[in-house]
C-alpha cells in the first residue's frame, strides 16, 4: 500500500520512511505543504501522514484543500501540540486520526493499519477470503491452515487485492499502489506476479480465489460457483 509522508523534519521523515518500507509499504515524502498538496493530487496514496507545522503551507490548510477537492484519503495528523482544541480543529478539518510527537513507530504503524482496514471495510487484522487467511500484522499467509511463503512483492500485491476483496482492481491500480512513480507502466510484471500468486494460493486447492476479469483487471474473492 502507498503512504504519503508530509513532514519537514527530514530525519524524522527518513526514519518513518525506512520503517514503513521494511513493512513493504511504498512511501513518498514531501517536505513542505505545497509539495505535499501536489503529491496528494497526483500520486494517489492509501494513507497520508501529515505534520501540522509545515513551511510554505501548513498542514491544516493542506488538509482543507485536499478535502475540498474531494480527496478522501485517510489522514493521520502529527503535531507537537497536545491540547484538546488542537485535536478538535484537526479532526473538524477532515483528519481521521491524530498522533502527538514524540511517538513510537509501532503506534503509528498500528494506526495506519487501522485506517487501511476502515477504508476497505475490513474489520480485523486478519483478512479472510474463504479458507485463505492474511495476517496484516505478521504478513503470514495461510490457506486451509497451511503456511504459504511469499516474497515481499507477492505479499504486497496479495494484501492490496485483499483490502479490495470482491472488487475489481486494474493493473494501473496495483502499479500506483505498489510501485514508485518511475515504474514502467507498459511492463507485464503485474501479470507475472499474479501468476506467481496463483501458483502458490490456488494451485492444489479445490476452489480458486484469484480471478481475472477480462479486459479490466483482477479480483480476489471466494468462488462459490
Amino acid at each position: 500500500m502507498r503512504i504519503l509522508i508530509v513532514e519537514d523534519e527530514r530525519d524524522l521523515a527518513g526514519i518513518i520512511k525506512k520503517g514503513l518500507e521494511e513493512e513493504n509499504y511504498v512511501v513518498d515524502i514531501a517536505y513542505d505543504g505545497e509539495e505535499g498538496l501536489y503529491m496528494a493530487e497526483n500520486y494517489p496514496a492509501d494513507v497520508i501522514v501529515l505534520d501540522i507545522m509545515l513551511p510554505v503551507m501548513d498542514g491544516l490548510s493542506l488538509l482543507s484543500r485536499i478535502r475540498k477537492k474531494g480527496i478522501d484519503t485517510p489522514v493521520i495528523l502529527l503535531t507537537a501540540k497536545d491540547t484538546v482544541a488542537d485535536k478538535i480543529k484537526g479532526l473538524d478539518t477532515g483528519a481521521d486520526d491524530y498522533l502527538t510527537k514524540p511517538f513510537e513507530f509501532g503506534e503509528l504503524l498500528a494506526r495506519i493499519r487501522s485506517l487501511l482496514r476502515r477504508k476497505s471495510n475490513v474489520k480485523e487484522a486478519i483478512i479472510r477470503i474463504g479458507d485463505l487467511e492474511i495476517d496484516t500484522r505478521s504478513h503470514e499467509v495461510r490457506r486451509a491452515g497451511r503456511l504459504i511463503r511469499l516474497s515481499a512483492r507477492e505479499y504486497a500485491i496479495l494484501e492490496y487485492l485483499a483490502y479490495n476483496k470482491d472488487r475489481v482492481v486494474t493493473r494501473t491500480d496495483i502499479i500506483e499502489h505498489i510501485y514508485s512513480e518511475d515504474f514502467d507502466m507498459d511492463s507485464n510484471v503485474i501479470d507475472v506476479y499474479i501468476n506467481y500468486l496463483r501458483n502458490k494460493i490456488d494451485r492444489g486447492f479445490g476452489t480458486r480465489l484469484i480471478h481475472t476479469i477480462r479486459g479490466t483487471g483482477y479480483m480476489l474473492k471466494e468462488d462459490r460457483s
